[in-house]
Parts: C-alpha cells; structure tokens; sequence
C-alpha cells in the first residue's frame, strides 16, 4: 500500500515545534509552596501581580485532601469532622431533661384526652 502523505501521521507542511509565538504572551508568576501534615509538598503558581494578601494561606493537598499550609515546620492538622447527628441528637441540644419530660407528659395528657373521647363516643 502506497501513501503519497507525510511519514509523520497528522503533520501538516510548515508545521513546526510549538512555541511562545503559537501560545501567546507568558504571564509573570510566583511560585509558593505549601506543605500538608502528610509531608506532601505543593508549589502552585499564582500571577505576580497579584496582592500578597489575597494568595490563600491554605489550600487543599490534591494527593491526599488534608489542609496545606506555608510553613513547612507546622502543617495545618486536620480539623475534626463532627459526626452525623439524628434528629434526636439536636433535639437533645435544645432541651433539657426536665423540660423534655414536661413535654412528653403534656403530650400524654392530650392525647388519653382525645383517646377517652373517641372511645366515649
């Protein structure tokens, strides 16, 4: 089988190595570096431009989803995930024991209330 094409598959004629020219103006930029808890070290690049202040003190570590600070000495430690809580569990936060046994008897109260005056009827 002849081809009367390029030996390269997909390449075109003046087709050259891709560079700044193709691509457009390269931006100035920092590199800042942050560590997690897990000694995973991340060095994302932000425009130089750019307010010191608004480059995060803390990002996520994408290998391994803990916090990750500036200061390699002290990594941010993970903060604690509090549990799902049931609806009981909030209940609980709202009332006290005493209170909730008050309540508890008044909703008895109604319904025997209600019961006897279905059963008298």
């Amino acid at each position: 089988m002849a081809s009367g094409g390029s030996a390269i598959r997909g390449s075109r004629v003046g087709a050259g190595p891709m560079g700044e020219q193709d691509r457009g103006f390269h931006a100035e930029r920092v590199q800042v570096f942050y560590w997690c808890a897990n000694g995973h070290e991340l060095s994302p690049y932000f425009l130089a431009s750019i307010e010191p202040e608004e480059i995060p003190e803390q990002i996520d570590c994408p290998n391994c989803g803990s916090p990750a600070g500036r200061d390699k000495e002290n990594p941010p430690s993970v903060t604690k995930l509090e549990p799902y809580k049931t609806h009981l569990a909030y209940v609980k936060e709202r009332r006290t024991e005493e209170e909730a046994v008050t309540l508890l008897n008044e909703a008895l109260e109604q319904l025997r209330a209600r019961r006897g005056k279905l059963t008298a009827q």
